[in-house]
């Protein structure tokens, strides 16, 4: 239910999961190979043939609010009883809070090893995703709790809100080829369907609190709100058969690495993700609000139901139906890894990665310095990143993996998880508790590999070699290196 101004307490409730980026870089996973096309999933004479996650799902999400809503949000959502601690909040003064949730979760990942001559790999996914960011006053959450929040009867501007969600499935084929013995590329091509669509941008707004002396519970607001509402069509509610994909809202998306190792072992990696779009049909909504609303019995336990409603109507009048365009959330990306063997043995390995990443249509920017350790079969990472919001967090992963089999989870805001999670069990302290943001995040993934093994001719008494890759015979052609 995506209420207007109650939009982030109910993701902050419904979504306590978050979402993973960094720490996978340089795994060998196959969740890895399908994030970062020219990352391999397969180690010839070690792997099997055929990677599959067996319909178990790979996921990744996250998500955070930053600001003064905090306190009153956490307190409505696991206070007991539920409360709005309004006393953190500044009133009158346009304060804004930061909010964002992504989300992507994949179905099937299957990949093959399809050619020794080029290390050729492809393969077929099916994952869902979820893109939501944002930013509210503090006093869009203080009418939530009633006018006793407000010394005076009239407010302006203090409910130029903007929020964006965008969900939808995502069918890809990739492709990864070692093109020479220091250059591999891979791409990610995907089919969209849009799920669905939600956008808000409030420009001007007003509040007028009418009390009434001698029976506070006809107090009423008039509220003015002057902006634009993008909505998708959905046939409905939105129900579990909205997220399986269809050819009602169409999009289309690419992804594209490449990883170059110098000759003194150094790992350089490129990525650009998910650049794409989705056409949202014919039957959505664009409305362009000015408009005042009056919002009765805001006092009484039903006031964010009666203030939703009231919002939610004003947002949708006199809409025009018509189709529109949108973009996916492109990331850029470059990393820097390199080896290192801690011990003469050679039983412990450290591979330290730095990674930049840009949002391409958005001001994100975050820095992360992904560590982590091996030993035989077990990998811990240890994962810190700093973005612009000025967030500073903590990570860290376990990882069991052989050739044939992996599996992991962690967390790469796992302070932030942990107070969010005593939160979320009542306990006061991180109820009330006020940092640089609240947010958790957790992700996970599994799969094996099965069929015959990848082994050399030297190593094995049947191989089929199969052709060099498509790349392979490309760079070999411009730079005369075929026989």
């Amino acid at each position: 239910m995506n209420k207007i101004f109650t939009i982030l307490f109910l993701t902050l409730c419904s979504l306590s999961v978050s979402a993973q980026q960094f720490s996978q870089y340089n795994t060998g996973t196959l969740y890895d190979s399908f994030e970062n096309p020219s990352q391999r999933a397969f180690i010839p004479d070690s792997s099997r043939a055929v990677a599959f996650n067996f319909f178990v799902p790979n996921f990744d999400a996250n998500f955070f609010i930053t600001g003064h809503m905090q306190r009153p949000l956490k307190s409505r959502a696991f206070g007991s009883p539920p409360y709005y601690n309004t006393s953190s909040l500044h009133i009158g003064q346009n304060a804004l809070n930061h909010f964002n949730v992504n989300g992507n979760a994949y179905a099937i990942m299957l990949k093959l090893f399809t050619s020794l001559n080029g290390n050729v790999e492809m393969g077929f996914s099916a994952q869902t995703k979820m893109e939501s960011r944002g930013l509210a006053t503090d006093e869009s959450v203080a009418f939530l709790d009633g006018p006793s929040n407000f010394a005076y009867n009239n407010y302006d501007n203090i409910f130029n809100n903007h929020y964006l969600l965008q969900m939808y499935d995502q069918l890809s084929y990739t492709y990864r080829e070692q093109v020479n013995k220091q250059l591999s590329i891979g791409f990610k091509l995907s089919y969209l369907s849009g799920i669905q669509y939600n956008k808000i941008d409030v420009e001007q707004s007003s509040l007028q609190i009418n009390r009434d002396l001698v029976d506070p519970s006809n107090d009423n607001a008039d509220v003015y709100m002057q902006g634009r509402y993008y909505r998708s069509y959905v046939p409905g509610r939105l129900n579990g058969r909205d997220f399986l994909p269809t050819f009602r809202n169409p999009g289309a998306s690419i992804s594209m690495g490449a990883t170059f190792r110098t000759e003194d072992g150094i790992l350089i990696q490129g990525n650009v993700k998910d650049l794409g779009f989705i056409h949202w049909n014919k039957r959505s909504t664009i409305t362009d609000f000015d408009n005042t609303t009056n919002i009765e019995d805001i006092t009484s336990e039903h006031r964010e139901e009666n203030i939703y409603n009231a919002v939610y109507d004003l947002f949708r009048a006199n809409g025009a139906v018509t189709s529109f365009n949108t973009k996916t959330n492109a990331k850029a990306e470059l990393s820097v890894s390199k080896s290192y063997w801690l011990d003469d043995e050679k039983t412990f390995r450290y591979f330290p990665t730095l990674v930049a990443q840009k949002e391409m249509f958005f001001s994100g920017f975050t820095g992360a310095w992904v560590n982590s350790v091996q030993k035989n079969n077990l990998i811990a990472t240890l994962t810190t990143t700093y973005d612009d919001y000025k967030l500073f967090n903590i990570g860290a992963q376990i990882m069991v993996k052989s050739p044939n089999a992996e599996f992991f989870i962690g967390s790469e805001r796992l302070i932030n998880t942990g107070r969010f999670a005593f939160a979320s069990i009542g306990n006061n302290t991180q109820i009330n508790h006020i940092g640089n943001y609240t947010g958790a995040d957790i992700f996970l993934g599994f799969s094996l590999k099965f069929g015959r093994t990848i082994e050399h001719p030297m190593n094995s008494s049947y191989i089929p070699m199969g052709e060099k890759g498509f790349f392979g015979r490309l760079f070999g052609r411009i730079f005369k290196t075929n026989n």
